[in-house]
């Protein structure tokens, strides 16, 4: 699937397009943008902590282990020598001390950390036309 990025109604707002879903994207006040929406940041860190926590749940499912709840926060700090990525991670449920330290494993195996942790090249295009 291709991500698509169109001008929103105000100066740095951007609509993204995913699929059939349509969100919005800003920055805030202090950029001068209208704080609409997520910044591109804020987005990057969310694809981290939602896909840590459908894969944990997924598993859990499989697995069936009594996962009652997962909550993560993700945080990038950015220093000279890169970006660090602070994933915490909120387990509930009966889950013994095996079992939640297996989902600490899984969880670095989820696709957007794979993505993050790997190997990264961005290519760049101008073209007359997206269609």
């Amino acid at each position: 699937m291709t991500v698509r990025v169109e001008p929103g109604y105000h100066h740095y707002q951007f609509r993204v397009h995913a699929g059939r879903h349509t969100l919005i994207a800003d920055v805030g006040h202090e950029l001068q943008g209208d704080d609409s929406g997520p910044d591109p940041h804020q987005l990057i860190e969310a694809a981290l902590a939602v896909c840590t926590a459908q894969t944990l749940a997924m598993y859990a499912e499989r697995k069936q282990w009594p996962l009652q709840g997962v909550h993560v926060a993700v945080q990038v700090d950015s220093t000279a020598g890169g970006n660090r990525f602070q994933r915490r991670i909120e387990l509930s449920g009966e889950l013994s001390d095996e079992q939640r330290q297996r989902l600490l494993e899984i969880a670095n195996k989820c696709p957007i950390h794979r993505i993050l942790t790997g190997t990264i090249t961005v290519q760049s295009d101008l073209v007359a036309s997206l269609d």
